[in-house]
């Protein structure tokens, strides 16, 4: 055999080893990326408040307009009657309030804020009434849900009268939150289904001129 093609017979050998352990080689996985999915937003933490100013329509109507607020609810609270009835209520033998019943977000808005619309909201010297509304379901309420509510609304009382911001004394009750039902719905968002009746032109329209919500 000559060198040549003793070098052909060799070179084709090679190429034939090449071939085999090219072919014997796994195909080469494609890269895989993992996925990292955005951290879910964080529920804001709500906290509540109730207050009593009068009829609960015109309150309801004052803080639906705050930004922080989630809802406000129309009912009935600091009585003795286990879901008592809005006739019931009326005659001033269950022991409630007309009260309003605020979720809030705390870091939008404070309950310190929320007292001090509370205070502009309506009179804090009348006892047991307010304007042309009189009985005890219609005297001014604060029932504070923990202590931190109840100090912040002393100091808010204490503050007013340091002010003399009132010529007759505040006569606000500050009793701890029990128990609160909610009114029926007829009573629930009043002022938004019946925005042009005579009620809401003579009562709570201006209270919110008053008070720059609308």
């Amino acid at each position: 055999m000559t060198v040549r093609a003793l070098t052909a017979s060799l070179g084709i050998i090679a190429a034939l080893t090449l071939t085999g352990r090219t072919s014997a080689q796994e195909p080469a996985k494609p890269e895989t990326k993992t996925e990292t999915k955005p951290a879910a937003p964080k529920e804001p933490k709500l906290e509540e408040a109730t207050f009593g100013g009068g009829c609960f329509w015109c309150s309801e109507a004052v803080f639906e307009h705050i930004p922080g607020v989630k809802s406000v609810t129309s009912g009935y609270a600091g009585g003795t009657v286990p879901n008592p009835t809005y006739q019931m209520v009326c005659t001033g033998q269950t022991g409630h309030a007309e009260v309003i019943n605020i979720v809030f977000d705390p870091d939008k808005v404070t309950f310190e804020k929320l007292l001090t619309l509370f205070w502009k909201s309506h009179d804090p010297t009348t006892l047991n009434m307010q304007g042309d509304d009189f009985g005890t379901q219609y005297r001014s309420i604060i029932l504070y849900h923990s202590e931190a509510q109840r100090l912040t609304a002393l100091k808010s009382a204490q503050d007013l009268k340091t002010k003399h911001a009132y010529r007759d004394p505040i006569v606000t009750q500050l009793v701890p939150f029990t128990a609160f039902y909610p009114a029926e719905a007829y009573h629930q968002d009043y002022y938004k289904n019946h925005r042009f009746n005579d009620y809401s032109n003579q009562y709570i329209s201006p209270k919110l001129r008053k008070l720059k919500l609308r």
